[in-house]
């Protein structure tokens, strides 16, 4: 039997019906004949199934066609950013021109409305980020949804009660891996997807500019 490595890690399961399989332990330290559990009963009911995960999120027609909106939607957010920060810098050589011919308060109102420019800008990033990851997210859903049913079905058609992630393996028999016949099934089902993205939204309001002190009375 040909085993497949994969790198060392927890071992998880992405699909479950049982919870227990391990007979590794008893090759290493062979017991006491009468303290011999019926290993090969429980052993004989097993019938797993091995998924790459990874693999199908990064092969399958509909998540290529995921991360090609994403990234297009990516770049048409960076020129608009791009454009902003120029009218920004326009505007903050023209202020450092001006510093000589405006008076203190002048200068120090501008300023402030500079500066609430610049926080407004940080936050239109970090809106269109979030907002991407999110579009991106929801994406992924789908897809998983998709693959998930289908995992479903070849799990019944052969009788399987658990499926592992391959990821979460430290060795198996390739000849459990199904991932080429769900990235098959999962193509022919969900050939396209159309990214639904979502409005960048700023997490607030930017805060109007403090109005200066008013000057206080002196006492007579």
């Amino acid at each position: 039997m040909s085993l497949t490595r994969v790198a060392v890690a927890p071992l998880v399961l992405l699909f479950a019906l049982i919870a227990i399989l391990g007979d590794t332990r008893a090759q290493q330290t062979p017991p006491a004949p009468a303290a011999t559990p019926a290993a090969p009963a429980t052993a004989s009911g097993l019938n797993i199934l091995v998924v790459d995960v990874q693999s199908l999120l990064q092969n399958s027609k509909s998540a290529k066609m995921v991360r090609e909106q994403i990234e297009q939607k990516r770049t048409e957010y960076a020129k608009e950013i791009s454009r902003e920060e120029g009218v920004l810098r326009q505007e903050r050589d023209a202020l450092q021109r001006q510093q000589a011919s405006l008076s203190a308060e002048a200068l120090n109102k501008k300023g402030r409305e500079f500066q609430q420019k610049v926080n407004g800008l940080d936050k239109s990033v970090q809106a269109k980020r979030q907002a991407l990851e999110r579009s991106n997210g929801e994406a992924l859903e789908k897809i998983q949804a998709v693959m998930l049913k289908i995992i479903n079905e070849i799990a019944k058609e052969r009788k399987a009660n658990m499926v592992f992630q391959r990821s979460e393996l430290v060795m198996f028999d390739q000849g459990f891996d199904v991932t080429d016949e769900v990235l098959r099934k999962l193509d022919e089902q969900m050939p396209t997807l159309t990214v639904n993205f979502v409005a960048p939204v700023a997490s607030n309001a930017p805060e109007p500019a403090p109005e200066p002190a008013a000057p206080k009375k002196k006492k007579k």
